[in-house]
C-alpha cells in the first residue's frame, strides 16, 4: 500500500483525530447557501442560474474518481495536498467575484470555479476515509459513521463561524475558505497515514469509539445552541470568541485517546496479521516438502465439522496450489472479496446500491441546495437556523446510522441497506409535509429530512466495503458519490429551479423571488415518489445480500474474507 508506515510507529487513533479536522474542512459544499445570495446579487443571476451553480457545487464535491484511483498509488498526504490546492484556487476565484475585485467573470468560469472549490471535499474525504477504513477494518460502520458525521457537522461549524466570528459576511467567509482550509489540511496531512491494523476484536477499542461518538454528539448539541444564541441574542465579540474557542476544544476531543494511550500504555496482544503471515510461511514450507497431500486436503476438508474452518482450509489450499502452479486460472471474486472495478460493474448488487443511494441522496440534496429559498418562500426572514437544524440532524443521522447498523449486523446479521429503506419511507413523509405547508411543520420536516439524508451516507460507505472489499474501496466509494451530483442535476437543476422560476413569473414577471408553498410543491410531490422507488430498491438489495452478512458476521464478529488475508 502506498504511503504505509512501519507497524507501531503511530497508533491509528492519531490519524483518526486528525481526520476529524480534515472532515470538517471537507464540508465546503454546505457553505453554498451562506454565500449563494451574495453571488446571486453581485452577478445578477436568476434562481435557475443559481440552482445550476448548486449543481456545480454538488458535482465538484462528489466527483472523486480521480482521487479514488490515486489513493491506491499515492500516499494520503499527497491526496490532501491536492485538496488544499483546489480550495485555494476555486474559492479564491469566487471571492474575487463576490468582492468585485475582478468584474465581468463569465458564468461558465464561476461554474468551473465552484466545481474546483468543492472538489477539495472529494480529495479530503477520500484521503482520510480510505486510510481510516483500512486502519480499522473490523469497525467499518463505526468509523464511517464517525467520519461522515463530522462532515455533516461541518455545516453547523461553518454557519457558526459565519454568523458569529465573521458577522454574516460572505466575503470574509470566502477568504477563510480560500486560506484557512488549506492551512488545516497542511497541518493535518502528516498525521493521516496508514498504520498496521488490528485484526482482532478489542473491547478497549470499542470504548474509544464510544468516547469519540459521545464527544461528537456533545459538539453537535453545542453547535446548535451556539447558532441559536448568536442569532437571537446581541453578544459582544469577546463572548463570541470564547464560545467559538469552546467549539475548538470539542473538535480536539478525539485527540484525548492517543494522549491517554501514550500516558497510560497497555500491553498489546500479538498482531493477528503477523501470526497469519508466519502460519502461511509454515504451510508453504510443509507444502514444498510434501506436494502430494496438497490437493487431497481440499477434498477431505468436507468431513470437518466446522464450516468456517472448511472455507479457511480451502482458501489456504487454493493459494498454495496457485503458488505451486497447480491452479493457473484465477477464481472470480465472491461478494465480500476484493473486487476490481470492472468486476463490480457487472454485478446487480452494485447497481441496486447505486440507484437506491442516488434516489435517496439526490432528492435530499435538492432540498439542501434550495433550503434558503424554501425558508423565504414559507415566510422566514432568517434561514440560518434552518440550515443549522438540517446540519445537526444530518450529523445525528450519520453517526447513529454507523453505530446502529454496526450493532445489528453483529447481533442479527441484518444487512445495512435495510436502514436506507426505513429512512427513505420517512423521507416520503417529510416531502409530503413540505408540500402540504401545514403551519409549524417546516422545522420538523427539515429535521426529519436532514436525519434521513445523513443515514444514506453512513450506510452506503461500509456496505460498499463489505460487498466489494477494501482494495479498490476509494474508487467504489467515489463512484457511488456520483449519485449526489446526478440527483442535484435532475431533481434540483432541471426540476426545482424551473418550477420555482415559473411560479415566480406567475406572481410577478419583474421579480425572481417566489413566495408561498406553490414555489416547491410540485417538486416535493415528485421527490416523495422518487423516495418511494428508492425504498423498494433498498429492500430488494437487502434481501439479495443477506447471505453475505450471514457469512461475514457469523458468530457476532466480523470475519475478514479470504482476500483480506494476503
Amino acid at each position: 500500500m502506498a504511503g504505509a508506515v512501519k507497524a507501531g510507529s503511530r497508533p491509528p487513533w492519531v490519524g483518526l483525530a486528525a481526520a476529524v479536522w480534515v472532515q470538517v474542512a471537507a464540508g465546503t459544499a454546505y457553505t453554498f447557501p451562506l454565500y449563494s445570495h451574495a453571488l446571486k446579487k453581485a452577478m445578477g443571476y436568476n434562481q435557475q442560474q443559481l440552482t445550476m451553480l448548486g449543481v456545480a457545487n454538488d458535482t465538484g464535491e462528489n466527483f472523486g474518481l480521480v482521487a479514488g484511483v490515486l489513493c491506491n498509488r499515492l500516499p494520503p498526504w499527497f491526496v490532501l495536498l491536492v485538496g488544499a490546492a483546489c480550495c485555494f484556487l476555486g474559492f479564491g476565484t469566487l471571492w474575487s467575484a463576490v468582492s468585485l475585485t475582478v468584474t465581468g467573470l463569465p458564468y461558465w468560469l464561476l461554474w468551473i470555479a465552484i466545481c474546483i472549490a468543492t472538489n477539495s471535499s472529494a480529495w479530503f474525504g477520500t484521503g482520510v476515509l480510505v486510510t481510516n477504513m483500512r486502519n480499522f477494518p473490523l469497525s467499518r460502520g463505526t468509523v464511517a459513521g464517525i467520519l461522515k458525521g463530522y462532515v455533516g457537522l461541518s455545516a453547523a461549524v461553518f454557519t457558526g463561524l459565519y454568523t458569529g466570528v465573521l458577522h454574516s459576511s460572505s466575503t470574509k467567509l470566502l477568504v477563510f475558505l480560500t486560506l484557512g482550509l488549506p492551512i488545516i489540511s497542511l497541518a493535518m496531512m502528516y498525521f493521516v497515514r496508514p498504520c498496521t491494523p488490528s485484526l482482532e476484536e478489542d473491547s478497549l477499542e470499542q470504548c474509544h469509539f464510544m468516547f469519540t461518538q459521545i464527544s461528537s454528539v456533545f459538539l453537535g448539541l453545542y453547535l446548535l445552541s451556539f447558532t441559536v444564541v448568536v442569532d437571537l441574542l446581541p453578544l459582544t465579540d469577546g463572548v463570541i470568541y470564547i464560545l467559538f474557542g469552546i467549539m475548538i476544544i470539542f473538535l480536539l476531543a478525539p485527540l484525548a485517546i492517543p494522549i491517554k494511550m501514550t500516558i497510560f500504555p497497555t500491553k498489546r496482544k500479538k498482531n493477528v496479521a503477523s501470526e497469519t503471515g508466519s502460519t502461511s510461511n509454515q504451510l508453504t514450507e510443509e507444502g514444498s516438502e510434501k506436494k502430494e497431500p496438497l490437493l487431497s486436503t481440499t477434498s477431505s476438508s468436507n468431513n470437518l465439522g466446522n464450516a468456517q474452518e472448511n472455507d479457511d482450509a480451502s482458501d489456504v489450499d487454493m493459494l498454495l496450489a496457485e503458488g505451486e502452479g497447480a491452479v493457473k486460472k484465477k477464481r472470480r471474486p465472491k461478494r465480500g472479496d476484493d473486487f476490481e472495478f470492472h468486476e463490480a460493474l457487472v454485478k446487480a448488487d452494485f447497481w441496486l446500491l447505486f440507484l437506491a443511494y442516488f434516489l435517496g441522496v439526490g432528492s435530499g440534496v435538492t432540498v439542501l441546495n434550495n433550503l434558503a429559498q424554501i425558508g423565504v418562500s414559507y415566510g422566514l426572514d432568517d434561514t440560518t437556523i434552518l440550515l443549522c437544524l438540517f446540519s445537526f440532524s444530518n450529523f445525528v443521522g450519520r453517526i447513529s446510522a454507523g453505530a446502529v447498523s454496526e450493532h445489528f449486523v453483529r447481533s442479527r446479521m441484518l444487512p445495512r441497506p435495510i436502514w436506507m429503506a426505513c429512512t427513505q419511507v420517512v423521507m416520503v413523509v417529510a416531502y409530503l409535509l413540505y408540500a402540504s405547508a401545514i403551519n409549524g411543520t417546516l422545522y420538523a420536516s427539515t429535521a426529519m429530512l436532514g436525519f434521513c439524508y445523513g443515514v444514506q451516507f453512513s450506510v452506503m460507505v461500509p456496505t460498499v466495503s463489505e460487498l466489494f472489499g477494501l482494495k479498490q474501496f476509494g474508487l467504489f466509494y467515489n463512484f457511488m458519490l456520483l449519485g449526489n451530483p446526478l440527483g442535484a442535476f435532475f431533481f434540483s437543476g432541471l426540476l426545482a429551479g424551473y418550477v420555482y422560476d415559473t411560479e415566480a413569473a406567475k406572481q410577478d414577471p419583474t421579480s425572481s423571488t417566489c413566495l408561498g408553498p406553490t414555489c416547491f410543491r410540485l417538486t416535493f410531490l415528485f421527490l416523495a415518489g422518487v423516495c418511494g422507488l428508492g425504498t423498494l430498491l433498498s429492500i430488494i438489495l437487502s434481501v439479495r445480500i443477506r447471505p453475505v452478512y450471514q457469512m461475514l458476521y457469523a458468530g457476532g464478529s466480523f470475519r475478514l474474507p479470504r482476500s483480506a488475508l494476503h
